[in-house]
């Protein structure tokens, strides 16, 4: 059983390094099953999402010499889907949770991916500033 976990989280660190790569993975590898674009690129998208949160969080963590990385990501989420949530009470009386949580989502695929750009860039800045 531990070789199975220790697999899956290596399997998951090194796909979460350039997560470019799973992205075109899945957005290429549905778009010749289907010819449909559209939803390859949401496929694609809802994919590299769970990548990228671990990514930027690690990144976070790094840095800021903190814990606090994955624990953040998931409090803007959740803020994040409340206020989507109160929203939509307000505009239509009832939350349809899976369109907020699908909106969140894809948000923070968005918003991950910015983060980490910007992580990135500044730990390639302190290594070079560094050494």
């Amino acid at each position: 059983m531990g070789f199975i976990w220790d697999s899956i989280k290596y399997v998951y660190a090194y796909l979460a390094v350039i997560p470019v790569i799973p992205f075109l993975l899945v957005y290429f590898g549905y778009g010749m099953f289907s010819d449909d674009r559209k939803k390859a690129f949401q496929l694609a998208m809802d994919a590299t999402t769970a990548l990228l949160i671990g990514c930027v969080a690690v990144l976070f963590d790094s840095l800021f010499n903190s814990s606090f990385g994955l624990y953040a990501i998931i409090l803007f989420m959740l803020l994040g889907g409340g206020l989507l949530g109160n929203m939509q009470f307000r505009k239509r009386g009832s939350v349809n949770v899976k369109r907020v949580f699908r909106a969140v989502w894809r948000l923070g695929f968005f918003t991950m991916s910015m983060a980490y750009l910007l992580l990135m860039f500044i730990a390639i800045g302190q290594k070079i500033f560094s050494a």
